[in-house]
C-alpha cells in the first residue's frame, strides 16, 4: 500500500483483505470491493437488529430508522457496484 491516507485505521484493520483484493483487481477496484464487503456486513447487522426492533405503527416491519439505514446502505452498495462495473468496462 503506502499511498496517502493509508494511515487510517481501516487500512490496518482490513490489511489482509485489502492486499488480496488490491492484488487481484488493482488498488481502486480492490478498495471498492472491500468497501462493498464492509457495507454488506453492516447490512447484515442492521437486518439482525431489525428483527428485534419492530414498528409500532406497522407490525411486521422494522422501525423506520432501521429501514432508512438499510436503504442507505443498499443505495451505497448499488453506487459502488456501478463504479466497479464502469471501471471494468474502461479497463478492458
Amino acid at each position: 500500500m503506502g499511498r496517502p491516507g493509508d494511515e487510517r485505521p481501516v487500512f490496518g484493520e482490513r490489511k489482509e483483505e485489502l492486499e488480496k483484493h488490491e492484488f487481484m483487481m488493482g488498488i481502486e477496484r480492490g478498495r471498492l470491493a472491500v468497501a462493498l464487503d464492509v457495507l454488506t456486513d453492516a447490512l447484515v447487522l442492521v437486518g439482525q437488529h431489525g428483527v428485534y426492533c419492530k414498528s409500532a405503527r406497522q407490525p411486521g416491519l422494522p422501525t423506520m430508522d432501521i429501514r432508512m439505514i438499510s436503504k442507505g446502505i443498499e443505495d451505497a452498495k448499488d453506487l459502488i457496484g456501478s463504479v466497479l462495473v464502469e471501471m471494468k468496462g474502461k479497463k478492458g
